[in-house]
């Protein structure tokens, strides 16, 4: 299960509600559930995810009341992974992650390729964005 963007998608109760609906929801195979808080959104993962070997992966996570809404240690079943992404290396040694990898930043010119095939849907950028490429991945 992938959520997305966390950090900015946890503005609010309501939002923290819908990510917990989407956990769900995903992991039980598309079963809308009602969510009525955040509480019972936690005691609903407990309850029907316990028994359940999850891979979980969280996108950018900044804040610790985020993981507590979502992810426990014991919250599913044995051989579960649960990955999160953040910028801030402390929240994951206070959470008590057990294994933190740093991501190495790629290189230039493959910078310079992952960009143009998102931007432009090619290896390289057309000659007349060739230069604003190369000074993004600078920056």
């Amino acid at each position: 299960c992938f959520l997305a963007d966390v950090r900015e998608i946890s503005t609010s109760r309501e939002d923290v509600i819908q990510l917990q609906k989407t956990l769900l929801s995903k992991i039980l195979c598309g079963t809308e559930l009602n969510v009525v808080d955040v509480h019972e959104g936690i005691s609903l993962i407990k309850k029907l995810l316990r028994q359940k070997k999850v891979l979980l992966i969280l996108n950018d996570v900044n804040e610790m009341e985020q993981l507590n809404n979502l992810v426990e240690v014991d919250w599913f079943g044995e051989g579960s992974r649960v990955i999160i992404t953040t910028k801030d290396r402390g929240l994951l040694k206070s959470y008590g992650v057990q294994l933190i990898y740093k991501v190495q930043k790629l290189q230039d010119d493959k910078a310079l390729e992952l960009l143009s095939l998102n931007a432009f849907g090619r290896n390289e950028p057309p000659d007349k964005y060739f230069e604003l490429a190369r000074r993004a991945i600078a920056y």
